[in-house]
């Protein structure tokens, strides 16, 4: 597939500090009390969705991450995501890969490759989530990849919420990676049980953490 951006370059680089920065800027970095899609309870929820609404931000930011890609896996073929999260920044983070940009969605509850969509015998393949907190979706999606034909080498999201512990079983980069607590609902701190809780996350409405 040949790509007709312009080449990334070193400059596209952005620190981890940029990338919070540009979370914050889309007022897309909230505190309070959350129940995020896993079940857990933060004090920082991450709502991709309102950097996913500005194409400027997205880019930059999908541009950064595909440069650290490539960098770590060197060429990729196919650039697969989750639905329903990961399918903008895997098709933006694809298209300076000038990679094909696919996803997998929930049919009965398992992730599945659908709508026609193959990965042919060979291509290089990259799983591209916009978050990952205890990495289970991550897991699920690379779980339907391993299904079909192709070579997965690793991972690839925007910010990893679980300082980096949360295991998937292949490598992965990702553009910040932060220590946000995460607690059960009947271990919570006092500080936080004081907060009332709100669910924002993508199974019971727009943006996931």
């Amino acid at each position: 597939m040949v790509c007709y951006l312009k080449p990334m370059a070193e400059s596209d680089a952005l620190t981890e500090a940029q990338v919070l920065d540009e979370f914050r800027a889309a007022g897309a970095l909230l505190e309070g009390h959350f129940i995020l899609s896993s079940g857990l309870r933060s004090p920082i929820f991450l709502q991709k969705m309102f950097v996913f609404q500005d194409p400027a931000r997205t880019e930059r930011l999908c541009r950064a991450l595909a440069q650290k890609a490539q960098a770590a896996f060197g060429k990729i073929d196919v650039v697969v995501s989750p639905a329903l999260g990961g399918i903008v920044p895997g098709y933006e983070t694809a298209r300076w890969l000038g990679a094909k940009a696919i996803f997998v969605e929930r049919v009965d509850g398992v992730f599945q490759l659908r709508r026609g969509f193959t990965i042919e015998p060979g291509a290089r393949v990259l799983m591209v989530e916009d978050i990952i907190t205890t990495g289970l979706s991550s897991r699920e999606c690379l779980e339907a990849i391993k299904a079909h034909p192709g070579m997965l080498v690793g991972a690839a999201c925007l910010i990893d919420r679980s300082g980096g512990k949360a295991e998937i079983g292949v490598p992965r980069v990702a553009l910040a990676t932060l220590d946000i607590p995460a607690y059960p609902a009947d271990a919570l701190p006092p500080e936080l049980a004081r907060i009332p809780p709100v669910k924002p996350g993508s199974r019971l409405g727009v943006g996931a953490a």
